[in-house]
């Protein structure tokens, strides 16, 4: 439903987005992560054709950006970064005038504005201007007009930005409930989102993509992806444990911190047998002992870590 090939955006010498590709299924959500300047933001303004590449292509449901213009724009809804809305209007005029956008009418426009309303839970400030509601419910307004003509796809540059956690639990919920029937794009930095909604993700560093896999594909590449954390009753045990460790097959090393060691395996393997073992021989007591699936953070970092060089030709 959504295929880019070789998307480029250049400010000048400043290449933004330099050359990425993928494509994003019908019944995904993807995350699209980056650090600030990576050009996530960029690569959504030009697949729904706020910007016009440099180079490359990107098709919406089988139609070009630049070519069909506006049967893109039927098909996508888009809240944009800060989710720009008229501040003189209350939510229910500004969603009237998106739907005059939207050509919808009659009993259909009704439908839609209060379904739209409903899912993102403005009744209590819908005769309220905008310019006097909180950074969340603002936000909710800007992702009501994304959802208004019930669009095959969402492209949402950080959704739960501003609110509280209730409010995001809501909107994480919406977003679950749409993703069956749509393609998904959800710009984010925060990757605790990357767990609870999406089936994939994407990272982009410097415009350029740098890994792509589900969540679980990427917790893999981390260096703690099957180490084994046990917290010790007695911290006095950690040197034993240490000892008993030491030179097996599988064992990268031991980081310690009080009570908890965390044992890390060489090259991802399993390793919790060999711990195990360890801790029964050693006739060590311990509190608690679990398996590590590998932490997004630091997977998040080392793909995204710029390179020590001199070249400043380009950036994100």
């Amino acid at each position: 439903m959504i295929r880019i090939r070789d998307l480029a955006k250049r400010f000048g010498s400043i290449h933004a987005v330099d050359g990425i590709s993928f494509a994003v299924a019908k019944g995904e959500v993807l995350g699209f992560l980056g650090p600030n300047g990576a050009g996530k933001s960029t690569t959504m303004k030009m697949i729904t054709g706020f910007l016009q590449p440099s180079a490359g292509s990107a098709e919406v449901c089988g139609f070009d950006v630049e070519r069909q213009p506006l049967e893109v724009k039927r098909r996508i809804g888009y809240l944009p970064e800060g989710a720009p809305a008229y501040g003189d209007m209350t939510p229910l005029s500004f969603l009237e005038f998106c739907a005059d956008v939207r050509r919808l009418s009659g009993a259909d426009r009704r439908a839609k504005i209060e379904a739209a309303v409903e899912k993102t839970t403005l009744q209590g400030v819908l005769y309220q201007p905008v310019d006097t509601l909180s950074k969340g419910f603002k936000r909710r307004v800007g992702l009501a007009q994304a959802l208004l003509h019930d669009p095959e796809v969402l492209i949402l540059d950080e959704p739960t930005d501003g609110l509280d956690p209730n409010q995001k639990h809501e909107v994480r919920s919406l977003i679950h409930g749409m993703a069956r029937d749509k393609a998904i794009i959800i710009s984010t930095h925060i990757l605790e989102e990357v767990d609870a909604l999406c089936s994939r993700a994407v990272v982009i560093a410097s415009g350029r993509i740098v890994a792509d896999g589900t969540p679980g594909q990427l917790e893999a590449r981390s260096r703690l992806h099957n180490a084994v954390t046990v917290r010790l009753k007695n911290p006095a045990d950690a040197a034993a444990l240490r000892a008993a460790l030491a030179g097996q097959p599988g064992i990268a090393g031991i980081e310690e911190n009080g009570a908890e060691a965390t044992v890390l395996p060489a090259g991802g393997q399993p390793i919790l047998a060999i711990v195990d073992g360890a801790l029964r021989d050693k006739a060590i007591a311990v509190e608690e002992i679990k398996v590590e699936r590998g932490r997004l953070d630091e997977v998040f970092r080392s793909v995204t870590a710029k390179p020590k060089s001199n070249d400043t030709g380009k950036r994100g």
